[in-house]
């Protein structure tokens, strides 16, 4: 089961019979599908029955995804109403699945955005698109949670960072999933821990933002 640390609490059996009937009051930072949200919100209840594991094992086949231990004890044991529905959101995972690039190569033709290691910036977008499409598919794959909340499928272990990511403006939202659920639904102001986990590439924007 998922349970380290204070932000536990936030995924516990207590919250979720606490919150059954309670209205969620979730902050998600810029509304990007808000249509989407609002239908979920309605629903007035963070958590619902999890999947079978035959469901999870479709759902990473169906997308190319490995989820992490961690994130598969808690799928489950319960999902949460607010997250992407593994096996009837297809269009927005998939939507969400392009948005970490998408929002990457925005930045490249509208903010200046180039990295050193990329070597010298191409003349054309085309040109400049192949080379941050290489660097992002190299990178570990992004696990759409909530809204644009990712839990990054590498390295295959439990205790992943979960990071928010807009445009190249990525940042931690939790030092693993029990941080997380803690100051997504809980507590915002919740702090992250002292040592979070380094991923590459994302751990790197998260300190290049700083």
């Amino acid at each position: 089961m998922l349970a380290t640390g204070s932000g536990a609490a936030a995924i516990g059996q207590n919250d979720k019979d606490a919150v059954a009937g309670a209205t969620v009051a979730a902050t998600l930072g810029k509304p990007i599908m808000s249509e989407f949200q609002r239908k979920r919100r309605a629903e007035g209840r963070l958590w619902a029955e999890g999947y079978t594991q035959s469901e999870l094992d479709v759902a990473q086949a169906k997308y190319g995804l490995v989820f992490p231990p961690d994130l598969l004890a808690l799928l489950r044991d319960r999902r949460p109403v607010l997250a992407y529905d593994w096996r009837s959101d297809d269009k927005e995972i998939r939507e969400m699945l392009k948005w970490p690039l998408e929002g990457l190569l925005f930045d490249v033709e509208n903010n200046a955005l180039w990295w050193p290691e990329w070597g010298d910036r191409p003349g054309t977008p085309e040109a400049r698109s192949k080379v941050v499409t290489k660097v992002v598919n190299e990178a570990p794959k992004l696990i759409p949670l909530v809204s644009h909340r990712y839990l990054p499928a590498e390295p295959y272990e439990a205790g992943n960072p979960v990071f928010s990511v807009y445009q190249s403006d990525v940042i931690y939202y939790g030092g693993d999933l029990a941080n997380y659920f803690e100051r997504e639904f809980v507590n915002p102001r919740h702090p992250l821990p002292q040592h979070i986990k380094h991923v590459r590439f994302w751990s790197d924007l998260v300190e290049r933002n700083r």
